[in-house]
């Protein structure tokens, strides 16, 4: 009996290790190499959920010309997803429709400088009922309430269909610390 009951915790152990290890798993790069050091998957983790940056992602217009667009998003750590609520006809949105690569950073301006960046593709969601909850994560994020001015405007664009939500699903994070100079 004892042996069983043993062997159902090994195995409930295996299964929430390799649960944690696929919705968490982060592919991190070391992006200044011999003067700060890379983030840790939790730093990564906290410092996307925890501040109030903007991410700059970076598109392709028809033209083949670079666009960096700073915005507001949510991160979302059970599935390593950006979301991006920006208007149906945006330029973003327009350039992301022809080409769905995308490079992103958010990074801190304040010293000792952190961020994270990297390429990954995006998802374009039209769906109003997908979007309203997302959208709401992210101005309570920034604004710190749905009753706030900007937040009731944007969010009845959003409730129109005016829309969109772009889903960024990284490729990977390539990360810095200066506070860890090496």
């Amino acid at each position: 009996m004892l042996n069983g009951c043993a062997e159902a915790i090994r195995e409930s152990q295996i299964y929430h290790t390799y649960k944690v290890l696929v919705i968490y798993n982060m592919r991190i790069l070391n992006a200044s190499p011999g003067f700060g050091a890379p983030l840790t998957q939790n730093e990564v983790i906290n410092f996307l959920i925890n501040g109030k940056l903007n991410i700059h992602i970076g598109t392709i217009d028809k033209e083949g010309e670079p666009n960096i667009h700073p915005t507001w998003y949510y991160f979302d750590n059970t599935n390593n997803r950006f979301y991006i609520e920006t208007s149906k006809h945006s330029r973003k949105t327009e350039n992301l429709h022809s080409n769905n690569n995308i490079y992103y950073c958010v990074d801190d301006p304040n010293p000792p400088y952190k961020g994270v960046r990297g390429k990954g593709k995006v998802k374009i969601h039209e769906d109003v009922n997908r979007n309203i909850p997302i959208a709401e994560k992210i101005m309570v994020r920034y604004l710190g309430s749905l009753e706030h001015p900007m937040a009731k405007a944007l969010m009845s664009s959003v409730k129109k269909g005016d829309s969109v939500i772009l889903e960024l699903s990284p490729n990977y994070y390539s990360t810095w610390d200066y506070s860890k100079r090496q």
